[in-house]
């Protein structure tokens, strides 16, 4: 009973102490940000850091950028590196963000993040309430609008920037937090309160050692439970027996369990359990034996993917990179998913939306370069045939832009496979950029061709722009938003085609990033879907017109025949979003072969053009009746 009350007394005392602490100016956490005005040579990053709590320093010049300190409890660090920022630019974006109780130091520099310091289980005190420093004079180079946990602190240009730092007992703070939240049933996590009123989590990494004596014969260790958003999260590690005849210098495992940390999830979607199993002062890569991590998480959906994954730290010290080699996955129901691995390292579960594979790869390639070939050689024949005419009509003029483009893109679709899988990703970038740009002009053409054909029909003569007006807008326009895209950078470059095959496809395109997803739906899909639906509602507009006229409704079928044909040259795109069955095949086949489409179509207004010898009087298909219908008042 005496005991109890102690206990008691000790979390009432420490609840207090933390509330103080939640009074004061800063969070235990900790994240600066500016932008660095350097030189355009070659730039370094300066690694300097020791245990201690005395504080942290930031500093910039024309060509070296330096963090130096000491705020943590176990990291030493103390490297130069090489920072790959383009050449051309004069400032790049910066964040340093600290978590103390992980004695996590992660920096940003441009879009790439780096770690720092790794995360870890802290068994002391650690360093927070980082608060600015004496600031230094202004200077040419060095760190601008600098912002310290979203407050301002100078628009000026510096070289340096200081904080200081206070020690805290960060492990009683985290054993605390252990003990209520066991307390209270887990049923929701200790929080702090801040002086403005928000709560605080702690994301407190839980640590168990298990010493391997002479009789071991394997090991259960299990993490502390909190309560998720429909079930309870937790991590168990079985630690098979092999392990004690692996380790030869050392005796002890330590398991260490994290929970929704950041640093994990940068460029992943992982489970936020993330287990790290490592015997002290030595490394283990094989085991005979595996050992086996059990995660239990809230239920994955049926179309993710699940993949055990391992973080082996010395292929990339500054960066997070999941593998999957040396783990086999077992899927336990939607709840539960067990990792055997044979080596130690960070574990957790890789979650990924199930891909649309692309459907035989080898029936699809040789389908499209079939259809391309097929293309090119009538987008060539239809430009030969065309510019060997003395003078072309407005409209012809148009077939002429329509088949250079389209001849250019499936040009372009031979060359990007190629460079793309020989790994040349310089080459790749432009190719991607020249793909892009055929693809939008061919696009603004497909839309040139719906516009003249409605107005012809609709209105009875051309519209007043000349060729070479038309030529601006389908080869001008469309160079807009790729220079647009290139000065936002990261867009294009080599993109991975998932394959029913274990080997990737990979093609000049888009990337994979979020800035490269938002470009590509909002010029690739949304212009064809555009073109699409203004063609129906012309298609529409059109047919109205037809009924309202007698001379029109004679030839009714012979207009519709090439509407169709134009209306097909568009609703081709429309099929690539129906990524399934037949249809995936019927798109490819489709789009590979506009170009002889296109061929077709012109050949038949050109036939429909010339008198008809032979036709039998009164007859709806008489030269006559087609010239009043498809010849055009040129002069106008």
């Amino acid at each position: 009973m005496e005991s109890r009350t102690t206990d008691n007394l000790r979390a009432v005392l420490f609840f207090i102490i933390l509330f103080s602490s939640g009074l004061s100016e800063n969070d235990l956490d900790f994240n600066f940000c500016g932008v660095w005005r350097h030189g355009k040579g070659s730039l370094r990053l300066n690694v300097n850091l020791s245990t201690g709590c005395r504080g942290i320093s930031f500093s910039a010049n024309e060509s070296y950028l330096s963090i130096d300190g000491q705020v943590t409890a176990l990291c030493q660090r103390s490297e130069v590196i090489h920072l790959k920022v383009p050449e051309s630019e004069e400032e790049t974006q910066l964040c340093l963000y600290w978590e103390p109780l992980l004695d996590q130091l992660k920096l940003q520099v441009g879009g790439k993040r780096l770690t720092l310091c790794w995360p870890a289980s802290l068994q002391g005190p650690c360093c927070t309430d980082l608060s600015v420093g004496a600031s230094t004079p202004e200077a040419r180079y060095g760190i601008i609008d600098a912002i310290t946990k979203n407050d301002f602190i100078s628009h000026k240009t510096r070289t340096a920037y200081k904080f200081d730092a206070c020690a805290m007992d960060c492990k009683a703070l985290c054993d605390q937090e252990r003990q209520g939240s066991t307390q209270v049933n887990m049923t929701e996590d200790i929080v702090v309160m801040s002086s403005a009123g928000r709560t605080i989590e702690h994301n407190c990494p839980y640590s168990s050692e298990v010493e391997m004596k002479e009789d071991f014969r394997g090991h259960k260790v299990t993490s502390w439970t909190t309560k998720s958003a429909s079930a309870e999260s937790t991590c168990t590690v079985y630690l098979p027996a092999a392990l004690k005849q692996a380790a030869k210098n050392s005796s002890k495992v330590v398991c260490t369990f994290f929970k929704n940390n950041s640093l994990f999830q940068d460029g992943h979607r992982i489970l936020n359990d993330v287990v790290r199993v490592i015997v002290k002062n030595e490394v283990i890569p094989h085991l005979s034996q595996p050992m086996r991590i059990f995660f239990h998480h809230d239920a994955i959906p049926e179309t993710y993917s699940r993949k055990c994954v391992s973080w082996d730290t010395r292929r990339d010290p500054w960066q997070v990179s999941w593998l999957v080699d040396g783990c086999e996955t077992r899927q336990k129901g939607a709840n539960y998913t067990e990792c055997l691995c044979n080596h130690l390292a960070y574990f957790t579960v890789l979650v990924q939306r199930e891909p649309s594979p692309v459907r035989p790869l080898l029936a699809l390639t040789v389908i499209t370069s079939l259809g391309c070939a097929m293309s090119m050689i009538s987008c060539v024949t239809l430009i030969i045939f065309l510019c060997r005419k003395s003078k072309l009509s407005k409209e012809q003029s148009i077939h002429l832009g329509s088949a250079v483009s389209l001849a250019f893109l499936h040009l372009l679709l031979f060359l990007t496979g190629d460079n793309a899988n020989v790994g040349n990703e310089s080459v790749c970038t432009w190719l991607g950029a020249g793909l892009h740009y055929t693809l939008l002009s061919s696009f603004t053409w497909m839309g040139i061709e719906f516009f003249h054909t409605f107005w012809l029909a609709n209105v009875g003569f051309n519209p007043s722009l000349m060729p070479r007006e038309w030529n601006v807008v389908g080869f001008v326009l469309p160079v807009a938003p790729i220079i647009i895209l290139a000065r936002v950078g990261d867009v294009y470059g080599m993109k991975e085609v998932e394959t029913s095959d274990d080997d990737p496809y990979l093609m000049c395109w888009m990337k994979q990033t979020h800035k490269a997803m938002l470009a590509h739906y909002c010029t690739s899909v949304t212009i064809p879907a555009t073109l699409v639906f203004s063609g129906i509602l012309m298609l529409f507009a059109v047919c109205r017109e037809i009924h309202t006229t007698d001379e029109w409704r004679q030839n009714l079928m012979a207009f519709l025949s090439i509407w169709g044909l134009i209306f097909l040259f568009g609703t081709t795109w429309s099929l690539t979003f129906l990524d399934f069955g037949p249809i995936f095949f019927r798109t490819c086949i489709f789009n590979s072969f506009q170009g002889f489409t296109l061929m077709l179509r012109c050949y038949m207004l050109d036939w429909m053009r010339r008198p008809a010898s032979g036709s039998a009087p009164g007859s709806p298909s008489t030269g006559a009746t087609r010239e009043h219908m498809l010849q055009v008042q040129e002069e106008s």
